[in-house]
């Protein structure tokens, strides 16, 4: 029997106008479920039981049929949205008292055996899975690591989904929502639709409520959560860079599809290549849909070829948020004649002292928080062609930013790349020496703290570059020993930018002066270089 009251969802505020829009709105979906053919609402609400034959194997295939209660709000064009923030106890009492009032009013047993068994169904949803949303709008599903989470409000729902986004550390002004749903809710809807229509379109009821025009499950999921997720995360929903998507797969629904599209050849009878095509029949008596081979009855629901999928278990969901990307532009001049464009490696050897796209994209990326980055320039110039005059246009692209800087932060972040050379750069080069090294010699060379080197312009760049000499520091420095290579060694050296390491090692005819060659007395020659880390204030901050 029927609950005599409806239960109206609680209200955490005290203000009296949310109270009564909050009772108004629950009288509205009342009035509503008042209207719902209570016969109707049991078959779909049941467990009905399907079995089709599939000529293939000849075997009876079991499907379950259940449609959970906000499913069947949506079909029956419910529009009282208050529906989706209840809980499912809330809405069976509803529909209970709703159904109840349509048998008493009709006096027939059998819509009060139908009271009886939705309400039946109210225990049976606990562990079942709707047919057509597959738990969306139960608020059931796995997460990523196959856990079973069910939530009974939308509310709920949208808490889990905001605490989610706030794991992210995004900065958001607004947001969009995106749902991703597996194609197979909408192929059962239709097997759904495509049953009540070929059973109810001569009832009254039906041309006015069900086939009507209904929200979909993808935007009644949407507008369930959106308002909550407002208030949880202290924005707006609509059109954003920043995305929020629930992205919804259902990888063990069993396709049926598939045995029907290999039976589509049994339609062929005059080729010989037929087999018995199945139909559906309905039989009132048990609330069973049997698929016969060819056969129908009277009464019957002929011709329903859909197939529904087999549902076991609620669809995964992952969430996913991102932002699209931002960019933040330029011009710059390059006045060195070895540093490229962007990023240039060959056989694991860079070419030249570093890269523009390097130098700016690098040191913005992390006070962006991004993904990664890409470098867009109007055009480019040779690792040893000079950028003079107004500078070259360019563009980096950040990726999923989690922070947007602003204009003042931008400013400190151009001052700070453009001082880089008076920040520090860590190097490891493989040195040949031409004689043993000693014990002597680590000492000496880690001895030297801060060490004034004076560079002439290199040989190698003399063609290209003026004539200067320049005062450069070694911080420090400290020898590696390779076992079993008394002649070769690993050094490790601190910097400041724009150092010629190279120059530095082998003294460059005298041009370097003093050098790792003078230091030991010795040849010595640089075999590999690399750059191990450059050390900036602004990556400190």
């Amino acid at each position: 029997m029927a609950d005599d009251s409806v239960t109206t969802p609680v209200v955490n505020d005290c203000d009296p106008a949310v109270v009564d829009t909050a009772t108004d709105e629950m009288k509205l979906l009342g009035e509503a479920v008042k209207e719902l053919p209570a016969h109707a609402v049991k078959d779909l609400m049941t467990q009905e039981h399907f079995y089709f034959t599939y000529a293939s194997d000849g075997v009876d295939h079991f499907h379950v049929l259940q449609v959970c209660v906000r499913c069947i709000f949506r079909l029956f064009d419910v529009q009282e949205g208050i529906y989706a923030l209840v809980s499912p106890t809330t809405l069976y009492s509803i529909i209970g008292k709703g159904t109840q009032v349509e048998a008493m009013a009709t006096k027939s047993s059998g819509e009060t055996e139908d009271v009886k068994i939705l309400h039946s169904s109210q225990e049976s949803e606990k562990s079942s899975v709707c047919s057509v949303c597959l738990g969306a709008l139960q608020f059931s599903y796995c997460d990523e690591r196959d856990v079973l989470v069910e939530k009974d409000h939308a509310e709920d729902f949208a808490r889990t989904v905001a605490e989610s986004v706030k794991e992210k550390c995004h900065e958001i002004a607004s947001y969009s929502l995106e749902v991703s749903l597996p194609t197979v809710i909408n192929e059962n809807e239709e097997v759904i639709v495509s049953y009540m229509k070929k059973k109810y379109a001569s009832e009254v009821w039906f041309q006015e409520k069900f086939s009507s025009e209904h929200i979909s499950v993808k935007d009644a999921l949407k507008l369930s959560i959106t308002h909550s997720l407002e208030l949880l995360l202290g924005v707006k929903c609509g059109v954003s860079d920043f995305r929020i998507r629930l992205t919804y797969e259902h990888l063990g629904a069993t396709s049926a599809e598939d045995k029907a599209g290999k039976n589509q050849c049994n339609k062929r009878q005059k080729s010989g290549m037929c087999a018995e095509v199945s139909s559906f029949h309905s039989s009132e008596g048990n609330g069973l849909i049997k698929c016969s081979n060819g056969t129908t009855q009277s009464g019957d629901v002929s011709d329903f070829s859909c197939q529904l999928r087999k549902v076991g278990q609620p669809c995964r969901m992952t969430l996913l948020c991102s932002r699209a990307p931002i960019y933040i532009g330029g011009r710059y001049l390059k006045f060195s004649r070895n540093v490229s464009q962007t990023r240039w490696i060959i056989d694991d050897e860079r070419k030249g002292e570093a890269s523009v796209e390097e130098l700016i994209g690098g040191n913005i990326l992390p006070m962006c928080n991004g993904d990664g980055y890409k470098f867009h320039a109007a055009g480019r110039e040779d690792i040893d062609v000079r950028m003079l005059g107004s500078g070259r246009p360019f563009l980096i692209e950040i990726q999923n930013a989690r922070n947007i800087p602003s204009e003042m932060s931008i400013k400190e972040m151009e001052k700070k790349i453009n001082s880089l050379e008076s920040n520090l750069k860590e190097y490891a080069a493989l040195v040949w020496i031409s004689r043993p090294i000693k014990e002597d010699d680590l000492q000496a060379v880690s001895s030297f703290k801060d060490l004034k080197v004076l560079q002439r312009t290199p040989v190698r760049v003399l063609h290209r570059r003026s004539p200067l000499e320049r005062e450069k520091i070694i911080h420090w420095m400290k020898i590696e020993e390779i076992a079993g290579n008394s002649q070769y060694f690993l050094l490790h050296l601190c910097t400041q930018a724009g150092t010629y390491i190279k120059e530095f090692v082998h003294g460059d005819l005298g041009r370097t002066h003093p050098s790792i060659g003078s230091i030991l007395g010795c040849r010595a020659e640089i075999l590999q270089l690399d750059v191990t880390d450059v050390k900036m204030d602004i990556l400190n901050e």
